[in-house]
Formats: C-alpha cells, sequence, structure tokens
C-alpha cells in the first residue's frame, strides 16, 4: 500500500501474532517490484496500540486471512469501522522447488496489488 500510494495515506501493517520472522520468500518478491521488508516486523494489534495507533483512527481494516478477520472484528466491535477480508492465497508450503515457492509467493504478491488497486485505484507510483 505505501509503495504503491505513498503517503497519501496512512497504513499500518499488523497481525495476529507478533513473534513471526518476515519470510525470505515474501522479502524476495516484494523486493522485485521495490518494497523492502527484510527490516520490517511483525506486530499484533496490542502492539500497534500501545505504540500510540488507536484503532478508532482508522477507516477500514483489511484482514488476509480468516484468523486476522476474526481479531480485527472483535478488537473493532465498539468503533465504527470498516472490516474487510480478502481472500488472498497463503503461500507457504506451496511448492517443492525454489522457483516453485518463489511463483507461489509471487501469485499473491500480485493478487495483493491486484486487489489494492480495484479498491483504491490506480497507484501513484507504479511497480
Amino acid at each position: 500500500m505505501k509503495r504503491l500510494f505513498g503517503a497519501e495515506t496512512y497504513v499500518q501493517s499488523v497481525g495476529v501474532h507478533n513473534d513471526l520472522e518476515i519470510d525470505g520468500f515474501a522479502i524476495a518478491v516484494c523486493n522485485e517490484v521495490g518494497v523492502e521488508l527484510s527490516r520490517h516486523r511483525s506486530r499484533s494489534f496490542e502492539e500497534m496500540q500501545q505504540w500510540g495507533d488507536d484503532l478508532s483512527s482508522f477507516d477500514l481494516v483489511i484482514a488476509l486471512s480468516p484468523a486476522s478477520q476474526r481479531s480485527a472484528l472483535e478488537l473493532t466491535r465498539f468503533f465504527h469501522l470498516t472490516v474487510e477480508y480478502w481472500p488472498i492465497m497463503d503461500p507457504t508450503g506451496i511448492g517443492e522447488t525454489r522457483d516453485q515457492k518463489l511463483g507461489a509467493y509471487r501469485q499473491t504478491r500480485d493478487q495483493i496489488i491486484s486487489r489494492l488497486t480495484d479498491k483504491f485505484g490506480p497507484s501513484s507510483f507504479p511497480i
């Protein structure tokens, strides 16, 4: 989102768990389109709030897994904001060779890019 739309929109990335390292295949395929993930760290909704981002200040939560959708709906039930679930393919465990795994991660990356541009329009900073 930040790569596609720059500073036009305030965006935070949050997961259900904060103890996961960013997957090396995700880092590789995002790097191909100019998105730097190697220094990115997973964080939870709770951490986001502890660091000063109040959920009530957001307009939209996009969940990419059923677990994140459940968490988002539970945490936002008292706020007036929209939670959308985007059923994006989970590439973990797909493929046997490095090239097959990278192909699956590229498909997922491209699905996310497609959903973002469908939802928010053409990118200000094309990939």
